[in-house]
């Protein structure tokens, strides 16, 4: 019975033809929306997931990575006390407006922290070593935004704000999808441009009563003010926190969110999940996504039905003939159905090489992730073949009710 499916499937090339780029086009369609939405998923969480930090210690007012408010850098030497830290390390998170040597402007999403730490790094470097980042007003850049950014190559000058900076560095495959362009610097360069060059005193006085504090900001008349180092009342946006070996991160979280107020404390996998969660459910992404998959999943089927339901129109005399020999109707079925699971492997093949090549370029020419894991390829092929059987069912019917005596007629 299998030679008679293939046969019927191949009697008329246009027509199989005309099946198969419909299925290519379902199968692709459901391929590139699950990959993008894995894609997307990753690249959101890809900094967090590759650092090094067991914790992160964070504004209780956080939503995700990039939306927080600032906490003390006084957090940090509080978090060094704590027993079973063996590492506490700052993260800055600020923006920006970048202007390019050629004057175009976008904004950007910098990332400072330390250079010479071992809890934060924009690795994978292509380009450039993080130690340069020592350097004053020097920064690295992903390389999938040089474009967006109006720079082709390291050494370029720029500015952010009215401080100029120099790019000194490239590294892939760090960009979220979602965000503008990242830059990395040192956390003393960071926190320069957060404040747009001014400097900032604590005065401090007895009021009455009361001990009153006011922080006082000064413009440098230089262009690029000298940097000043981490000071305690300085704001940054997160504490990432190494435990020693063996610690109980749960105990160490509680004791971390104990000493440190106004604090949410998370596991690099919790803040990880944070961040994913509301970018694909909070934001709609997730569901945009699947509704393009069910179209092409639907798009798939009704093509499929149709090619199937006209196949067996164009043989209903021959299963009428086997159903007159006696031929049990489960084996009629099954060379539909067999038409169709081979519909579904000769579509489903080239549509996943075609969306794997689009992958790479998208990967390399936009810095776009079509993310397509072993396990994403398994079920889109589950996928296709329900739809491809779900059709053959469809087109079972007109043979359920075929009447054998037809085979008598003219």
């Amino acid at each position: 019975m299998t030679s008679v499916a293939r046969k019927n499937l191949f009697e008329d090339i246009p027509r199989f033809l005309v099946a198969q780029a419909g299925i290519m086009f379902a199968v692709s369609l459901v391929t590139i929306q699950v990959g993008l939405l894995n894609g997307f998923s990753r690249s959101v969480g890809v900094l967090i997931d590759r650092s090094a930090a067991d914790v992160w210690v964070a504004s209780a007012d956080m939503v995700n990575l990039e939306l927080t408010l600032p906490i003390p850098a006084g957090h940090l030497k509080l978090a060094q006390q704590v027993p079973g830290v063996e590492r506490a390390e700052p993260l800055f998170l600020g923006g920006g407006i970048w202007r390019s040597p050629q004057g175009k402007i976008t904004t950007i999403r910098l990332f400072g922290f330390d250079p010479a730490g071992q809890l934060f790094s924009p690795s994978p470097l292509i380009e450039g070593q993080v130690n340069t980042l020592n350097q004053p007003y020097t920064v690295i850049a992903d390389k999938a935004t040089l474009s967006s950014l109006d720079v082709q190559q390291t050494g370029t000058t720029a500015n952010i704000g009215s401080l100029g900076v120099e790019l000194v560095g490239l590294t892939e495959d760090t960009q979220s999808i979602a965000s503008s362009a990242y830059l990395f610097s040192s956390i003393e360069t960071a926190k320069a441009i957060s404040t747009g060059g001014r400097t900032a005193n604590l005065n401090c006085r007895f009021q009455g009563e009361e001990f009153v504090c006011s922080s006082v900001y000064e413009q440098s008349t230089q262009s690029n003010p000298a940097l000043t180092p981490l000071a305690d009342t300085d704001p940054i946006t997160y504490v990432l926190v190494r435990a020693r070996p063996g610690e109980d991160l749960p105990s160490l979280k509680q004791q971390l969110a104990q000493l440190l107020p106004n604090t949410r404390v998370l596991t690099r996998e919790e803040m990880a999940s944070r961040t994913r969660r509301y970018w694909i459910r909070r934001t709609g992404v997730g569901f945009i996504l699947g509704l393009g998959a069910a179209v092409g999943v639907v798009v798939g089927m009704v093509i499929v039905g149709q090619i199937l339901y006209s196949s067996v129109s164009d043989h209903m005399k021959e299963f009428a003939t086997l159903k007159a020999m006696g031929v049990a109707d489960r084996i009629v079925y099954g060379i539909i159905i067999r038409q169709a699971l081979w519909m579904a492997v000769l579509g489903y093949i080239p549509s996943l090489m075609l969306c794997i090549g689009l992958g790479v370029w998208t990967f390399t020419t936009q810095g776009i992730m079509i993310l397509i894991t072993p396990i994403t390829a398994t079920a889109i092929f589950g996928i296709t073949v329900l739809m491809c059987v779900g059709s053959a069912l469809f087109a079972t019917q007109k043979v359920t009710r075929v009447d054998p005596a037809i085979v008598f007629k003219s």
